[in-house]
């Protein structure tokens, strides 16, 4: 609905007001008059027709019509399959080179993704603050260097695709780090990214984000129990989608064959292998070697740990988790506590599990550390 009413308009911030006050107005009159039977389409008609209320209240059409062409629109029959399209448009919009990357990919979720500046924020390890201010300079530069609302050319795919990816895996990330009531939004970056791949057929770094998500995503059901946070090890794999594994898989193939070597092949490949059904923790920990020499991440680094110390080597991961500058960061503390557990070290594991439940977010999680210490 955000995405067609930004195509319509050209402004986000008043698509944004637009959809607010039609959900208002929705609010008031279904429980009243009865849910209408396109309600997407209500919605984005009657936000369309607010947005338009509010350009005519703000100047005249006659002394302004040479600053903004206002369309007309009426409650006639609206096919909300167009949308699908522009919320494709919408995310190279948001991933235009004339923004900062991170101002991009914080843009797209939030218009794309329905997160929540508070939310977004939480992803970047930032400030609420600090995220609206970033949101804020985006859309104003939006507005005043005209970035069109259209998927590029063919031949600049290619350079816009980075930003793009890194949004899309963002938003299949909040949906994944969470229960099952905000899975939806796993399964709308899966479906995009199933767009890119048929946009991008020749781009292997696609096929890997896909296959990264699908593999990933063919275990949802059974990484929580209730609203309880099963680890990797504990899963039952009887639960999992092997149609869904395959999927992932066969995507991966496809990147492999394009000869893709980056970081989403690289993240692919592992998520199959901790598919296997005995997985192979020391080609995991190598996979997680060559993706720290690509990004030069931390938290790569803190992954490879995990796979070193399931691998058999706990003291080595713990040398590597106690190197890393990560102080800020949850799951450094929650896998240095179950490091330190595992080796006998009961005081500093308390300590290390705290700090973890201090930043953790989610419910989840937080019960899943509560026992972690209840335990020791």
């Amino acid at each position: 609905m955000l995405a067609s009413l930004v195509g319509f308009f050209g402004d986000f911030d008043l698509a944004e007001e637009a959809a607010q006050e039609a959900f208002a107005v929705a609010a008031e009159r279904w429980p009243r008059d009865g849910v209408p039977a396109n309600p997407g389409a209500w919605l984005t008609v009657t936000a369309r027709n607010r947005a338009i209320d509010r350009i005519r209240r703000e100047r005249t059409l006659a002394e302004k019509a040479w600053q903004r062409e206002v369309p007309e629109v009426t409650m006639d029959e609206f096919d909300d399959t167009v949308i699908e399209d522009e919320r494709l448009e919408l995310i190279f919009t948001c991933c235009h080179p004339a923004l900062a990357l991170e101002a991009q990919v914080a843009l797209t979720l939030r218009a794309l993704g329905g997160l929540t500046t508070e939310e977004i924020a939480r992803a970047f390890l930032v400030s609420e603050e600090a995220m609206k201010r970033r949101l804020s300079r985006a859309k104003a530069k939006i507005r005043a260097t005209g970035i069109p609302f259209a998927v590029p050319a063919e031949h600049l795919l290619p350079d816009r695709m980075d930003a793009v990816l890194a949004v899309v895996y963002l938003i299949y990330n909040e949906g994944y780090s969470n229960p099952p009531t905000r899975i939806d939004l796993a399964g709308e970056a899966i479906r995009l990214g199933r767009v890119l791949a048929a946009l991008m057929p020749d781009e292997p770094e696609v096929h890997g984000l896909l296959a990264l998500m699908q593999i990933h995503h063919a275990r949802r059901k059974a990484r929580f129990s209730g609203d309880e946070l099963v680890l990797l090890e504990d899963q039952d794999r009887s639960l999992w989608d092997v149609e869904e594994i395959a999927a992932g898989r066969t995507a991966l193939e496809r990147a492999l064959a394009l000869r893709g070597r980056g970081p989403y092949v690289l993240q692919a490949a592992i998520a199959s292998l901790q598919a296997d059904e005995r997985i192979d923790w020391h080609e995991v920990a190598a996979l997680y070697g060559r993706l720290a020499q690509i990004t030069h991440s931390p938290v790569v680094e803190l992954n490879r740990a995990v796979a070193v110390a399931q691998a058999g080597s706990t003291e080595q991961a713990l040398e590597i988790v106690d190197g890393l500058d990560l102080d800020d960061y949850q799951y450094l503390h929650s896998t240095r506590g179950e490091l330190l557990r595992r080796l006998g070290r009961t005081a500093e594991a308390r300590a290390a599990y705290e700090r973890a439940l201090e930043l953790a977010s989610s419910e989840p999680e937080r019960r899943f550390l509560e026992r972690r210490i209840a335990e020791l």
